[in-house]
């Protein structure tokens, strides 16, 4: 963890540099805050052309639609006030904005960044680059497992995050000064914290471990969904095979029809329904009738004739190409055993280490190790390997073993070898 002194060096720093709303914000600072207008957000976006970093927040809805409607960002920025775009402003262009998160020069700092890269994904067709998330990195410096904000929030910046505005509708508008305030302080804050990580993995030589996991969320293929690949994410009890061909066509349908409409998936259909027409496989509307919950005007309307013909492509499909699912691994006499041992090595590694356990492996991943030790698994490349995958497998083959002694668990080793 980081240690006291380090996170008051970090919050004098941020007072030594404040500007207005760093400290004691004030009920009617914020209205100043907020952009409207293509000229203003152009301005500002030209002075954060030449800065380190930026930190970003995004304030979004997305339970009436397919897409999240983009409602508010927020920006901050070195020796910058912070301040919150108002991207359903009339006329408003985002133009400026997409270049500055397009930028190499520029980090892009958030705190759980899948979502919000998402909606920029969307909006510029392309991911801000480069990344840095703040989740991820304090799970390297040891915060444990998906910190979330306000715990760093109270540890780095020893300030208590106000989430009342949490759960606003932030597509009405006028927005309130609380609702500004809660978006302002988010990105104020999320500068402390990053200053205080990115000080901390330089010191502990990890910035490169980030930089691995950044990799990942920085991938175009992590936000497109594909109509055929849609029926992975739909819930079921291991589908039969054709009932799975069938249930592959009616996702990809689902996800279609609910894109052009800009309608949630589950508004179209549900997930136990799409399960149920797959394996009853009506051919009729008379049989589509029997499922529960389908109403007349959906079954006789254009819905239940997309239906029924999505049924019919699945049922059509060659049985050489029905998507099938990964076989469960037989797992060897002893498994458990094995696993709980792993578990043991992996848990005093990472509290060597100081860093979060489902950072580096999950359960499924050492069952996979079990069953091919030459298997791709992420906690045998890179850095993961050298904390852990490397025991890992020396303690598979017997070179090492797990003790107990006066100080707790420890590693020995059998073959010999030292260290």
């Amino acid at each position: 963890m980081i240690g006291d002194d380090g996170i008051e060096k970090h919050r004098m720093l941020r007072r030594d540099n404040a500007h207005p709303l760093d400290l004691n914000p004030r009920v009617g600072d914020n209205r100043s805050m907020l952009i409207t207008k293509s000229s203003e957000l152009a301005s500002y976006c030209q002075e954060l052309e030449t800065a380190r970093y930026v930190a970003v927040d995004t304030e979004f809805m997305r339970e009436r639609t397919y897409r999240a409607e983009l409602c508010l960002v927020q920006l901050c920025a070195p020796n910058l006030e912070a301040v919150a775009v108002d991207p359903l402003a009339e006329g408003m262009d985002l133009s400026p904005l997409f270049d500055v998160m397009s930028n190499p020069a520029v980090i892009k700092v958030f705190h759980a960044a899948r979502q919000d890269l998402e909606i920029f994904f969307q909006l510029m067709g392309r991911v801000p680059a480069p990344l840095f998330d703040t989740q991820v990195a304090a799970m390297v410096c040891g915060f444990g497992e998906q910190v979330g904000f306000g715990t760093l929030a109270a540890t780095i910046a020893r300030v208590s995050v106000d989430k009342s505005s949490q759960y606003s509708d932030w597509s009405l508008r006028p927005l309130s000064e609380r609702q500004l305030q809660y978006a302002l302080d988010d990105v104020i804050h999320l500068c402390t914290i990053y200053e205080a990580l990115e000080e901390k993995l330089s010191r502990s030589e990890r910035s490169q471990w980030l930089a691995e996991e950044m990799e990942t969320l920085a991938a175009s293929s992590t936000y497109v969904t594909e109509p055929k690949d849609a029926w992975r994410r739909v819930k079921h009890r291991r589908a039969k095979p054709r009932a799975l061909a069938v249930l592959q066509e009616l996702a990809a349908w689902r996800e279609m029809r609910a894109d052009r409409n800009n309608v949630p998936r589950g508004r179209i259909i549900r997930d136990e329904q799409l399960v149920e027409i797959a394996s009853a496989a009506p051919s009729s509307k008379d049989e589509l009738h029997r499922i529960r919950g389908l109403g007349s005007n959906a079954v006789n309307g254009s819905m239940g004739s997309e239906i029924l013909a999505a049924i019919k492509r699945g049922m059509a499909i060659p049985k050489d190409q029905w998507p099938r699912l990964a076989p469960r691994p037989e797992l060897p006499n002893g498994a458990r055993e094995l696993v709980a041992l792993l578990q043991a090595l992996l848990k005093l590694r990472c509290e060597e280490q100081d860093v979060a356990p489902k950072m580096v492996a999950t359960r499924d991943d050492l069952e996979q190790l079990l069953v091919d030790k030459n298997a791709d698994i992420r906690f045998m490349s890179g850095w993961r390997r050298e904390l852990f995958g490397q025991d890992a497998l020396a303690l598979l083959e017997g070179k090492i073993a797990l003790t107990g002694a006066a100080g707790g668990l420890q590693v020995l080793r059998t073959d010999g070898v030292e260290g």
